[in-house]
């Protein structure tokens, strides 16, 4: 029996992603509309209440459009943009974060896909939260670099554009009023008590993304240090989609882009006892984004998360 799946906004990064990983699967039927039905609100909601699976990979507005449409109390939602990710009875998808993680997300029928930079920082922070060596009330800072895919396809015109400016040749950081999208949710989730100073920053190169959170050993709670840390991420980060990497650079370097093209999520440590480095390097497109919207839907279809993704 296969899963009958509709991807709402299917014209867009995400959604296209999403479609390449699926439409090789032989266990998913594909339901998609005409280039000239696919903004029609009827055949939207034809299609949103006779799948079995709805991706939605749309602005926030019409993401809670496209929920109010739907009436078949059996549709699961995986919804890609930030519109449902801080509300209770919403899954959010991160099923490594913990069994309870995992289980909302397998029962759930409405899920929230987490955003880009969101993932690496509450992948690093909510564990040491959980564990008691980073208080929630400690004040953090991070900074994130992504490829210029995350942007979606207007940024993909403006980098690939061969008369663009050559501001454009160098990392531009943005999210400068400290007023990103994603801070709600990296609240949220983690269980921090403040948003943390976040650093963006846009690169020169197509996908991949490396989140950065600083901390000194001062700001850990008891006798903890680097070692507690790094058991903490071993421990939970054992599987295929996030795991736990010793010595991954290159040469005492760390690339943005090793994870390009990649579902999964390298955590790494760094740095010494005093200055201590958290680093979650993945695909922006991946385990940022599409892949992590289609391992929801394989643990919501009882399969393997990692079914179908690029490891």
């Amino acid at each position: 029996m296969t899963t009958k799946v509709f991807i709402d906004g299917k014209a867009g990064t995400t959604g296209l992603r999403i479609y390449e990983r699926l439409q090789i699967r032989t266990d998913i039927q594909l339901m998609t509309l005409s280039e000239e039905d696919r903004k029609n609100p009827e055949c939207r909601r034809k299609m949103l209440n006779t799948c079995d699976i709805a991706f939605l990979c749309l602005p926030d507005d019409a993401s809670r459009e496209a929920v109010a449409m739907i009436e078949n109390p059996d549709v699961v939602v995986l919804d890609t943009s930030t519109a449902h990710r801080t509300l209770d009875d919403w899954a959010y998808g991160f099923p490594e974060l913990s069994p309870a993680f995992f289980q909302k997300v397998a029962n759930s029928k409405r899920i929230a896909v987490p955003g880009c930079h969101a993932s690496g920082f509450i992948a690093l922070v909510r564990p040491l939260i959980d564990a008691g060596i980073l208080a929630a009330d400690t004040l953090l800072t991070c900074h994130s670099l992504t490829g210029y895919s995350g942007g979606g396809k207007k940024m993909i015109a403006e980098y690939d554009d061969p008369e663009r400016p050559k501001l454009f040749d160098a990392p531009r950081q943005y999210g400068l009023t400290q007023q990103h999208k994603h801070l709600k949710e990296m609240v949220k989730i983690t269980g921090c008590a403040a948003a943390p100073v976040f650093c963006p920053i846009v690169a020169d190169y197509y996908s991949g993304m490396l989140v950065t959170v600083p901390v000194f050993k001062s700001q850990l709670s008891g006798n903890a240090g680097i070692e507690d840390i790094r058991k903490v991420y071993r421990d939970l980060y054992n599987g295929n989609m996030v795991f736990y990497a010793e010595n991954a650079s290159e040469g005492g370097l760390l690339s943005g882009n090793a994870m390009s093209g990649k579902d999964s999520m390298q955590i790494m440590v760094e740095g010494n006892e005093d200055r201590i480095l958290l680093l979650a390097r993945y695909d922006n497109l991946g385990k940022g984004a599409s892949g992590a919207a289609v391992e929801c839907m394989n643990i919501v279809m009882k399969q393997a998360p990692e079914t179908g993704l690029d490891l």
